[in-house]
């Protein structure tokens, strides 16, 4: 009788261990794989698009750009090379969003420091104010790690035709109002191909969110799987 339990329960253990096995595998197989889009001008709303640029349905890639950072130093793609990087537009006098969006790229600095692959790049959209020095102020101010976050300025016209024709961040307006305010919530994630790979409210950091627009914890979770995606 006893021998016949025994055979019973390891009979039993055996069944369990074999559905928890099976049904494992089954989950593993039939689970959707995660995927991050690459974006062209093509996919993004239209009024996001520089006419110029609107036709392109393929290959689109950040354009080469030459910035002045908080230091003092050319700041060029060739800095980026390779990087998964997160690229965003404020400036330092700014009152509304700016200080919710400078904020949780101080959070999201926090998470990536000890990343190698991970860099964040923010353009000040009124460079005539914010020169090397109020950008060097800024940063120490916001405890940014020059190793990781560059803060740029420079050329105006050159600031505004990349946030509007390479980033797709901003809606392009009338050809007159083409250098006008640049004023945007978006978090743009970039990958080491130089393609963007998603949009987020920069504002949010875990709170909910419509629908198509993601938060910057959700931001970060594409990060971390970019950066196996890249292996």
């Amino acid at each position: 009788m006893k021998a016949k339990l025994k055979e019973y329960r390891i009979f039993i253990s055996f069944f369990v261990v074999f559905s928890i096995v099976t049904i494992t595998a089954f989950y593993t197989v039939l689970k959707p794989k995660k995927t991050l889009p690459i974006y062209n001008p093509s996919d993004v709303n239209p009024e996001l698009v520089d006419s110029t640029v609107q036709y392109v349905a393929l290959d689109h890639t950040i354009a080469d750009f030459a910035f002045t950072n908080q230091n003092g130093k050319i700041i060029t793609q060739k800095d980026y090379a390779g990087k998964i990087y997160v690229a965003d537009f404020f400036f330092t006098t700014c009152q509304s969003i700016c200080p919710k969006m400078t904020n949780n790229m101080v959070w999201l600095q926090d998470q990536i420091k000890n990343n190698p692959k991970v860099m964040l790049l923010s353009h000040s959209v009124t460079p005539d104010i914010d020169n090397v020095s109020v950008l060097k102020q800024y940063a120490l101010k916001k405890g940014v790690i020059d190793r990781k976050w560059n803060l740029v300025t420079g050329n105006k016209k050159d600031i505004y035709y990349i946030a509007r024709k390479s980033y797709l961040a901003v809606k392009t307006g009338k050809p007159s109002e083409l250098y006008d305010m640049v004023h945007t919530e978006n978090f743009v994630l970039v990958d080491a191909k130089r393609r963007i790979r998603g949009f987020y409210d920069g504002t949010n950091l875990d709170g909910p969110t419509e629908p198509g627009i993601k938060n910057v914890k959700q931001l970060l979770e594409d990060i971390n799987f970019l950066c196996t995606e890249e292996n």
